[in-house]
């Protein structure tokens, strides 16, 4: 029961909710001890002759209103008591996602998405069951139960009524011994639905290239073995589970059966009549549906325990990105001065950046450039304060990044990475989702910065076109216009394009930093590229190689000397002739 502890919290917020609805249950139990009653009674009356026409439509008037009764009072109960579960999942998801939103990249290194998803989604359903059916079953099973006995003591025979609970214990006690192996079982059975979560994101975004490299056979054979898995954890949990129903439906049998012997031997001795003994077995009838429960409630709060234990462990996850104690509020302006010592990323020991210093001044661009995984993504994860463990500092208009509110800092900056996340929902939608209130001259505007707005009034509803999950209606190009015009709508501070011109050809690219140029006349630009024309008119480019800085200069003085930048530019300009004169 120490769910419903953990769960404390939120049965006090809704106190005023959960106590109407146990009132309504009462009241449905109270009704409930009625029909046996009237049904003995009834029996009696046609056993003695004493049954009267007055008598009968007494009876059957009672009993209609006790039902009409028992429809409104279960309506009342469901109503509190389901309507509060709801509000707990709501609660619950809000501060998931509100958690998911807070962590830094260390914690989505650690957790897979699937994991995510699966705590988000199943773990959630389990814990809001506890808040619903937990305590709909809890409540219930021992309201329904100590009224049903108490009628049987009062309105028939404490000993027949003591003879007929004696099997009770015996559930209890066996329901506390399996309780805990189910706990473990479904604790395993969750873990195995997070596996298979994975999997199945992994095979539907790999999905071109698994059928590229003709591996559907073999993915599917992966599958396979992830299902088997969740299939065998499941089976030992509902196995488990399943153990209660015959094991309640023995005890009961045995209620029956010392209730039949001793109820058939105070009859033939006139203890008790033939429609008290009716009654008696009625009275039974219910008390089946607290013993049933008993084994339902142990699978909700077991399967509940176990999910709220799991989403537990993620929100006690804290973020290494945090506030300064009194964080700066206002807007970042200024120059850029960036001074790393040294970082490393956590639980490595390999240098990720060395002695790598810079200074941006307002209106100007610099060009970041280098071979893959010389360190360029790794300068930008600091800037964008994706880590703050490191030796040296970042400053923008003299005050270090780590000293202003993150939710000040971050908006002022538009960052384009090279493959965007784009939502489902319209172009024009995904243009303003930085700026949610930016008129359409606004989303215009930037899609024009980006050369796209050409490309958008071609398509089938222009501005209004739904582009398709992950963007699957536009090219590799228009998904990268459409990223860059998403972080103009917002004029930052300071632009960040990484590598996010590569899907696009060499005309276009130059349209677009013509344009972004003439827009940021005042503001910094930071351009990581692999094709170096990206650069050419970047007042400053750093050449990276091994996390530290290898050249630096302009474009006409990095040409001019012999290194890395100069043969990559020579090639790549090779390449593009060759390409120009194929066409």
């Amino acid at each position: 029961m120490g769910i419903f502890l953990k769960l404390s919290w939120f049965f006090k917020e809704q106190k005023k909710s959960y106590l109407l609805g146990v009132f309504y249950l009462v009241l449905v139990a109270i009704l409930n001890i009625i029909p046996p009653k009237i049904i003995g009674s009834l029996i009696d009356g046609i056993q003695q002759h004493r049954l009267t026409a007055q008598k009968l439509i007494f009876f059957l008037t009672v009993l209609t209103l006790v039902g009409v009764g028992q429809y409104l009072f279960r309506y009342f109960w469901r109503s509190y008591i389901w309507g509060s579960s709801a509000l707990l999942e709501k609660t619950m998801r809000t501060r998931l996602v509100t958690h998911f939103a807070a962590m830094d990249e260390t914690f989505y290194q650690k957790y897979r998405i699937g994991d995510l998803m699966a705590h988000a989604t199943n773990d959630i359903t389990a814990v809001q069951q506890v808040a619903g059916v937990g305590i709909l079953t809890f409540a219930d099973s021992i309201i329904t139960g100590i009224s049903t006995i108490v009628a049987m003591m009062f309105f028939v025979n404490w000993r027949l009524t003591l003879i007929a609970i004696i099997p009770l214990p015996l559930l209890a006690m066996l329901s506390r011994v399996l309780g805990n192996i189910i706990h473990s079982a479904y604790d395993k059975a969750q873990s195995e639905f997070s596996s298979i979560n994975n999997k199945t994101q992994e095979s539907i975004l790999g999905i071109k290239v698994i059928k590229a490299l003709g591996q559907e056979r073999e993915d599917t054979k992966d599958f396979d073995v992830h299902v088997k898995e969740v299939i065998r954890a499941n089976r030992r949990a509902n196995f488990l589970d399943s153990l209660f129903d015959p094991m309640t439906s023995l005890i009961i049998g045995l209620a029956y059966v010392a209730t039949i012997i001793l109820g058939g031997h105070f009859v033939i001795n006139n203890t008790i009549t033939i429609g008290q003994l009716v009654s008696f077995i009625s009275y039974i009838g219910i008390l089946i549906w607290p013993m049933f429960a008993i084994g339902r409630l142990f699978n909700i709060i077991e399967l509940g325990s176990a999910s709220y234990n799991r989403i537990q462990l993620l929100l006690a996850e804290r973020s290494k990105i945090t506030e300064a104690f009194n964080p700066v509020t206002k807007a970042p302006h200024g120059n850029v001065n960036y001074e790393i010592t040294e970082f490393k990323y956590p639980d490595s020991n390999e240098m990720g950046l060395k002695q790598i210093r810079f200074k941006i001044k307002s209106g100007q661009i610099l060009g970041i450039v280098g071979k893959t995984g010389a360190g360029k993504s790794t300068i930008l994860k600091l800037f964008l304060r994706q880590f703050d463990s490191y030796d040296g500092s970042i400053k923008v208009g003299d005050i270090d990044i780590r000293d202003y509110k993150l939710d000040t800092y971050l908006p002022s900056i538009g960052y384009v990475p090279q493959n965007s996340i784009l939502f489902s929902t319209t172009v024009l939608e995904n243009i303003r989702f930085a700026k949610l209130d930016a008129s359409i001259a606004e989303v215009e505007k930037a899609a024009f910065i980006a050369d796209l707005h050409d490309d958008i009034l071609k398509l089938p509803d222009g501005y209004q076109t739904q582009v398709g999950e992950q963007g699957i209606s536009l090219s590799g190009g228009q998904k990268q216009r459409l990223a860059i015009a998403r972080a103009l709508i917002l004029n930052p501070e300071i632009l960040i394009l990484d590598d996010s011109l590569s899907a696009v050809d060499a005309k276009t690219e130059n349209h677009i930093l013509k344009r972004v140029n003439e827009l940021r006349a005042d503001k910094t630009t930071i351009i990581v590229a692999s094709r170096l024309s990206s650069v050419v008119s970047a007042q400053e480019i750093i050449v990276i190689k091994d996390g530290r800085i290898d050249q630096r200069g302009t474009h006409t003085s990095l040409i001019s000397e012999q290194g890395w930048y100069e043969q990559t530019y020579k090639m790549q300009q090779l390449e593009q002739q060759m390409e120009g004169g194929d066409s």
